[in-house]
């Protein structure tokens, strides 16, 4: 496995998003996706995303139970802010100081570890100064709890302004083929700052395997349902955006998945995708996509014949780019 470099941490060139193996995406299975978590280290995958929202609270645990035994060889990396009840009851974003030093130590109990690797801010909240949250964040680094800060889905100016009170390791946004939103300003300003850049989704939620052709493929407590990607005409239009996907995948002897993946690789070396993995197998495919090379004329080629989803990201865009 290649690793990459993130600010100041060094991770595997691919990471594994563990949110699936949770919530979202319909049924789950705990052993199985233990047993993802284990082949991925096995693979040499030792950058682990997840989020303290996820479950709510259980992926953390989950988590946690698959890396026992196996800590040194594991970066992990979590997340605050989106604050849920134990029922899943949705609260709001939270940023204060005292609420990120309660959710670190939660996170860390529920880990079972001594330490998180990287601490994201989920969302930013926008009642809360980002300079005070990025001050509670740097305490936590200051007191061994954290090695390195990151923010999720925050603008450019947010950046800046956490990175002046204390320095930001990564920045983890969208990015994918149809995603390439954050090419325009968000990449210019973390690479200036010397901030890695972590890409959730960069499989467009999966869309761009291939493999789901109807609304029907979606379990029916699968939250793709809601987005506006997947509803009404626009499911259709990305759809055939998603037949060249597998034209191109098909001439270069490769999956769309793979070809997906190999293409944010390609982007540069500061920029590590976590692509969503519950079964071995997917987990394998992906894995894969670090040993293919995009010549010159084929990454034209995709940018030429490729366009933006259609559709917005998220239901409610306000808490995203903030």
């Amino acid at each position: 496995m290649q690793t990459r470099t993130l600010g100041s941490l060094t991770v595997s060139a691919i990471g594994l998003g563990c949110m699936g193996m949770s919530e979202f995406y319909g049924a789950h299975d705990d052993a199985q996706s233990i047993d993802t978590i284990h082949r991925a280290l096995d693979l040499g995958v030792n950058f682990l995303d997840t989020a303290d929202m996820y479950g709510p609270f259980t992926n953390e645990k989950l988590v946690g139970r698959a890396i026992r035994g196996r800590r040194d060889s594991v970066v992990v990396a979590t997340k605050f802010g989106n604050e849920r009840n134990p029922d899943g009851s949705w609260i709001g974003i939270n940023g204060r100081p005292d609420y990120v030093r309660a959710a670190c130590d939660a996170s860390l109990l529920r880990l079972g570890v001594d330490h998180l690797d990287l601490y994201y801010q989920h969302r930013v909240d926008v009642q809360t100064p980002i300079e005070e949250t990025a001050g509670a964040m740097g305490e936590l680094v200051r007191a061994g709890k954290v090695r390195c800060i990151g923010l999720s889905e925050a603008a450019p100016k947010t950046i800046r302004r956490a990175h002046a009170v204390h320095p930001i390791t990564a920045l983890q946004t969208e990015y994918s083929l149809w995603s390439r939103e954050p090419e325009d300003e968000i990449l210019p300003t973390v690479r200036e700052l010397g901030i890695g850049f972590v890409a959730y989704s960069p499989i467009g939620r999966g869309f761009l395997s291939g493999k789901i052709r109807s609304i029907d493929d979606f379990e029916p407590d699968d939250y793709r349902r809601n987005s506006p990607r997947f509803k009404g005409d626009n499911f259709q239009k990305n759809l055939d955006l998603v037949t060249r996907v597998e034209q191109l995948a098909r001439e270069k002897g490769v999956t769309p998945a793979q070809l997906a993946i190999a293409w944010i690789l390609s982007r540069g070396s500061d920029i590590v995708p976590i692509p969503g993995s519950r079964r071995i197998p997917h987990l394998e495919e992906n894995v894969a996509a670090v040993t293919i090379t995009l010549s010159a004329d084929e990454l034209a080629r995709i940018d030429a014949e490729v366009g933006s989803a259609v559709g917005d990201r998220y239901p409610d865009m306000t808490r995203v780019n903030v």
